[in-house]
């Protein structure tokens, strides 16, 4: 399974950008899709995640409201709408995938498989 992420971006506060995820395989309606982030210095963040179906989204607290997760199986494809972006939404980006159980969807551990990252830049 190989994940490419792209759509990053320089962006300025209170703007928007939408990441994609395209996986490879036959089983990519099978995963759950997550997103991660990671900032200069910090540990990398869960963001937000989408099962199979696409009828449960889970979102961290610092980023409801202002991103949606979506899927589209017959694309294989992820998408991460992010809007009213602020300064501390800047980090590279990650999708991942994996089959990890209820309760360990945000969970950076559960997920078996990533992509290389897309840099996402918001200047204040």
């Amino acid at each position: 399974v190989q994940l490419q992420a792209s759509g990053g971006g320089l962006v300025q506060a209170g703007g928007s950008l939408r990441l994609s995820c395209t996986v490879s395989g036959r089983t990519f309606s099978s995963y759950v899709m997550g997103w991660f982030r990671q900032a200069p210095e910090k540990e990398r963040e869960f963001v937000a995640a989408i099962t199979w179906s696409g009828g449960s989204t889970y979102y961290a607290d610092s980023v409801k409201g202002r991103f949606t997760i979506s899927r589209d199986n017959a694309k294989n494809t992820v998408s991460l709408q992010m809007n009213s972006l602020k300064f501390e939404d800047t980090a590279v980006y990650y999708c991942a995938a994996g089959r990890p159980p209820y309760g360990t969807r945000t969970y950076e551990r559960a997920y078996a498989y990533w992509g290389q990252g897309t840099q996402v830049t918001v200047s204040s």
